[in-house]
Formats: structure tokens, sequence, C-alpha cells
């Protein structure tokens, strides 16, 4: 089986039919039945949405699109060592900074398809750069012509609250605006005991 595949989109100004340009080439996802996107944030949510739809949603002749959508600026955390001002850095560092990251990004995304690679199901690695995180997931989905949008629900901002959760911004607002169905797959705050995963998620009735 083929390896991840991180798409590349290319305007030209010439049509799909101009000789200047040779047909598209095929990647694994060609010829798919249903094509169904995973949205991954690199969070553990979204290495157990992945395991779940191969578990679960995922049948014979689908692909899937692995879809990052990557932050135009790069926020610190825990693993990134302490927020820094922009200004202060010099165009080296960020650059630097910017690569670093790519790399973390790329690593990390690649690791969360290994549950599609054991499982022989054919996909690709769609990441794109930008600041908004709900639109962009929305346009990508109707862009990339997908049949269903997998996503985990806390790795996208759900907010718990006592005796139930709901779902935060960004799955909210995609279960809102995508125009293909949506299936919020729960991770359970208590995964680190046990057999701890929500394995009945909520999924989006909505009709495109």
């Amino acid at each position: 089986m083929k390896g991840p595949i991180l798409s590349v989109s290319t305007i030209h100004a010439d049509p799909p039919s101009s000789p200047r340009y040779p047909p598209p080439v095929l990647t694994p996802t060609s010829g798919a039945q249903r094509r169904i996107g995973i949205a991954v944030d690199l969070s553990d949510e979204s290495a157990f949405a992945v395991q779940w739809a191969v578990q679960n949603y995922l049948r014979p002749g689908d692909a899937v699109i692995l879809l990052h959508i990557r932050p135009t600026s790069i926020l610190f955390g825990a693993d990134w060592g302490y927020a820094m001002d922009p200004e202060s850095q010099s165009e080296e560092s960020q650059k630097k900074l910017e690569d670093d990251f790519d790399k973390f990004t790329n690593t990390n995304t690649t690791k969360l398809s290994q549950a599609l690679v054991e499982a022989n199901v054919p996909f690709k690695i769609h990441i794109v750069k930008d600041h908004d995180l709900k639109e962009r997931l929305c346009l990508e989905v109707e862009r990339l012509g997908l049949c269903a949008m997998i996503m985990g629900s806390r790795g996208f901002g759900a907010v718990k609250r006592t005796g139930k959760s709901r779902l935060g911004s960004v799955s909210d607002y995609c279960v809102r605006h995508c125009v293909c169905p949506v299936v919020i797959v729960r991770y359970s705050d208590e995964h680190d005991g046990g057999d701890a995963y929500d394995k009945t998620p909520f999924q989006d009735a909505k009709e495109s």
C-alpha cells in the first residue's frame, strides 16, 4: 500500500483540458465508492476518532481523507516552551519555528494514519493553513466532495457540563454548516482508567 500523500492544491490559469498540463495523477483515494473525511488536530481524541472509524464506520470501497487545518500563527503550549512576542524574534528564528512546527505537524499526522495502514484502508493526508479552523473545515469538506466527516468531540473544544456535555464551537459549527453528514465521536475524560472510551458517538442526522 502506498504511504500517505500531502495534498497540495495548485490553480492554473489554463483550463483543465489544456495540453500544457498532463492529466491528474491517480492517488490512493481515486475511484473510491465513498470519500470519508476525518478531521484531526493531533490530539488523543483525534487518534481515537481514526480508530473508531476503522472499527465501526468504514466499509470496503471507502477511502479516507485525514483533514488537518494548520493555524497560520503558532500558539506555544507545554510542548513548545513559553509564548513569545513575535516582534521580539528575528525573521530567521520565526522561520525556524515555522519549519519545526511543520515537521511536528507532518510527523504526528502521519502517526494518526497508522490505524488506516494496518487496516489497509486507502487514504491521503490533506493539510491546509488557515486562521479560521471552523470555516475552512467546512470549505474543504465541500471542495473535496466528501460523503461524511468524522471528528473527535473533546479534541475540538467540547465543553463538559454537570451530567452531560455539549459540542464545542468547532464541532458544533461543522454540524450546522457542513454540506455532508458529520459524525462526532465522544472521547471520555476518564480515558486514563480502563476501558473509558464512550463508543456510542453522537451522529448528526442532517441531510446534505
